[in-house]
């Protein structure tokens, strides 16, 4: 299975090795004062999406289908373990946790 990344900055990678996704995490520690760069995401290749804003705001949602929901007060470990689930293709795994509809 097939996923990218998006850094904080916009840029890209494609398949990193799921070492690196703490780093990614990392990169919303950095000038906390951009409020225009403040998110970090992984993409599955069926368009499924987790994207992190700081504080552990979490979107989940299909780039394609939308159906938005998210999650307040992530912490880090939990983040990455759901990168990981998503990386995988672990879908229906990432739909048990208790997502509030909607971006707000």
């Amino acid at each position: 299975m097939s996923y990218s990344i998006t850094h904080r900055n916009g840029s890209m990678d494609s398949d990193p090795p799921l070492s690196t996704l703490p780093a990614l995490l990392a990169e919303l520690r950095e000038r906390p004062d951009d409020a225009e760069h403040g998110s970090v995401a992984l993409t599955h290749e069926s368009e499924w999406c987790l994207s992190v804003s700081r504080g552990g705001y979490v979107i989940f949602e299909n780039l394609e289908d939308g159906g938005e929901r998210h999650l307040r007060g992530v912490s880090d470990a939990q983040v990455l373990l759901m990168w990981e689930d998503l990386a995988a293709g672990r879908i229906a795994k990432l739909y048990e946790h208790p997502w509030k509809p909607g971006y707000e």
